[in-house]
């Protein structure tokens, strides 16, 4: 039997868009999109708000009802602050306190289209023998096709080196879109999520795949809910 710990990281600050985290998209907190995706599939004990932010903390108990458990200490409020230390921290507290979690759910606040359906799916890929369960949508950057870096002698060079002459023949890529890491616990203190090696893929759409990060980001997913696409 699984023993999930669900954790979505909420820093304060934001430069790209300020306040993200809790700026209201549709009337809703954006948090609140991926905080109503994890109730639908797991308890609110097992639910973490990681945050170094009063505010975040205080809009998340008022408008859900949803106790985040601590704030996180001074050297992980950093903008240099690592998401891996972060997860350990959070995985280490509830350990201090009772609970030891053997699976990872790790859930990004800035995927509002990510939704418990994605999370159910995803989660039925998952083995105790793998490091990790990833969303990835295939990525229109191929680099077979489209991606170029400069030589010594400052001219572009493909950068997986091919002769294919139509973008469809080429081998699929897949690109991490942020919205969704299931992750083996004991792989995580062993290693860093970048040194993984047993990871499965998760296929999301592109639409599904929005990762707010810009205010560009952010008029896209009005317009989405808008028009409904």
């Amino acid at each position: 039997m699984m023993k999930p710990l669900v954790i979505i990281p909420a820093r304060g600050g934001s430069k790209g868009v300020p306040k993200k985290n809790i700026k209201l998209l549709n009337g809703k907190p954006l948090i609140n999109y991926t905080i109503e995706a994890a109730r639908n599939v797991f308890e609110d004990a097992v639910i973490c708000i990681s945050t170094d932010s009063v505010e975040i903390k205080d809009v998340v108990e008022s408008t859900l009802g949803l106790k985040v458990p601590f704030l996180r200490p001074d050297d992980l409020a950093t903008d240099n602050a690592g998401t891996y230390e972060v997860l350990l921290h959070a995985i280490n507290f509830y350990e201090q306190n009772g609970y030891k979690a053997d699976t990872l759910i790790l859930l990004q606040p800035t995927s509002p289209f990510r939704a418990s359906m994605h999370i159910e799916q995803a989660l039925k890929l998952f083995s105790s023998d793998i490091d990790m369960v990833v969303s990835v949508k295939e990525t229109k950057s191929n680099p077979y096709y489209v991606l170029f870096e400069e030589n010594k002698e400052g001219f572009l060079s493909k950068s997986k080196p091919s002769n294919f002459t139509r973008r469809q023949d080429c081998p699929k890529v897949w690109e991490f879109n942020g919205a969704l890491y299931i992750i083996n616990i004991k792989s995580l203190k062993e290693k860093t999520i970048g040194s993984f090696e047993k990871i499965v893929k998760y296929v999301m759409t592109e639409k599904d795949s929005v990762d707010i990060d810009t205010m560009f980001d952010w008029k896209l997913c009005e317009l989405i809910i808008k028009e409904d696409f």
